[in-house]
């Protein structure tokens, strides 16, 4: 069955420094303050920032807004985008900008099953990032 279901509209994952981490992705990823926080008592609850086309929506753990899953804790984040250039420019700037490779250059297949490579990281709250390269962009 055909759903009219377009793309993914944004992934929201806890943390539990939020300004930390907008800092941090923003170092890392480019990433860009969207709307208004979202204040819950006068407190900071929910930060959306963009990175690319994506929105990552940050919610500050224990921010006391139900709609979550049951076991969202800081560190259950698993994501990947797109490096729109050779993989070995991903790897000089997260060297250049201080964060450790936990695993790559190695090969994987894209969601549209093209080859590519993939460089993995971590955040300071344990969350695991994938950026990837399709091998034809790459030049390998």
């Amino acid at each position: 069955m055909d759903l009219p279901i377009g793309s993914i509209d944004h992934v929201a994952y806890p943390v539990r420094d939020l300004p930390g981490m907008v800092d941090f992705l923003a170092r890392v990823l480019g990433a860009r303050v969207g709307r208004e926080p979202y204040r819950v008592d006068g407190e900071i609850a929910v930060q959306q920032i963009a990175v690319g086309d994506a929105l990552l929506s940050l919610h500050r753990h224990g921010n006391g807004i139900g709609l979550a899953a049951p076991a969202a804790a800081p560190g259950c984040l698993d994501i990947c985008f797109r490096w729109n250039a050779p993989i070995a420019q991903a790897v000089a700037h997260l060297q250049a900008v201080g964060v450790e490779l936990v695993e790559g250059p190695v090969p994987r297949r894209s969601s549209a099953g093209e080859a590519a490579q993939s460089v993995y990281f971590r955040d300071p709250e344990g969350n695991l990032f994938e950026l990837m390269s399709t091998l034809a962009r790459s030049g390998d």
